[in-house]
């Protein structure tokens, strides 16, 4: 039940975040907007892990490392300018 709850947590924080983004109410380089990808692709992939679902980890593991590499860029242009 808890691996339950995560993976529906997971998935909406992905889901808030991509309709936050296609109403214009987020944009792409957001840090909230890569930290809800961040977390909610973790949080789906822990979950994919419990139900050995070894595609969909793959898939939310790459997901997560990129939104954390556009993280760090995001974070380092804020800084410079």
């Amino acid at each position: 039940m808890v691996a339950m709850i995560i993976g529906t947590v997971g998935v909406s924080l992905l889901l808030i975040g991509f309709g936050l983004n296609i109403s214009n109410r987020l944009s792409e380089t957001s840090k909230t907007y890569l930290i809800l990808n961040i977390v909610g692709s973790l949080m789906a992939a822990w979950y994919a892990y419990v139900g050995e679902v070894y595609p969909f980890i793959v898939l939310e593991i790459v997901w997560a490392l990129v939104a954390f590499v556009r993280l760090i860029n995001v974070s380092k242009v804020k800084v410079e300018t």
